[in-house]
């Protein structure tokens, strides 16, 4: 299983996008992820994304929070993985990490009754390094799209034009 190293976010892979006619791949409600399957590098089911973790000042995706272990949510270990760890596979509906089973096993996590304060920039930085991530926080503001600082294309603000969506003027 290979997987590009990207810079912001998390990369897709699978299912030709360009004909879609709906939301997702590349945009989806946080919800339709949870649950959703992740495999490591050597193919093995590490867990499930239980939350997605927002950074609600920078308004970007921090973590997905991946239940590891247990059985039937008890005794889960919980992991905090930077969301530009994963990679989405649209085909197979589920995530991969580029890291092995056994490291994953080894990774610094927590319980459901003691999260760790995941605003403080040690422990993020901790947790960014130990999945070989540039913390989110310190990456460009710019996006794969090319988006300029308005964040909507080329559209500037209070612009008289406004795009469409499905043929209806927005």
């Amino acid at each position: 299983m290979t997987m590009a190293k990207q810079t912001q976010g998390a990369n897709i892979v699978g299912a030709d996008r360009s004909g879609s006619t709906g939301p997702g791949p590349d945009v989806m409600a946080a919800a339709t992820l949870d649950g959703d399957k992740v495999l490591s590098a050597d193919g093995n089911d590490i867990g499930k994304i239980k939350h997605i973790m927002l950074d609600v000042r920078s308004g970007r995706i921090a973590y997905a929070v991946l239940s590891s272990g247990g059985f039937l949510g008890i005794s889960d270990k919980l992991l905090a993985i930077p969301w530009s760890a994963l990679t989405l596979d649209a085909d197979c509906k589920c995530f991969l990490l580029d890291m092995p089973t056994e490291s994953v096993k080894n990774a610094p996590g927590f319980d459901k009754d003691h999260w760790p304060s995941m605003a403080d920039t040690t422990w993020a930085t901790s947790v960014h390094q130990y999945y070989g991530r540039e913390p989110y926080w310190c990456r460009s503001g710019s996006n794969s799209a090319g988006n300029d600082a308005f964040g909507a294309g080329d559209i500037a603000p209070g612009s008289s034009d406004p795009p469409e969506a499905g043929g209806v003027k927005l």
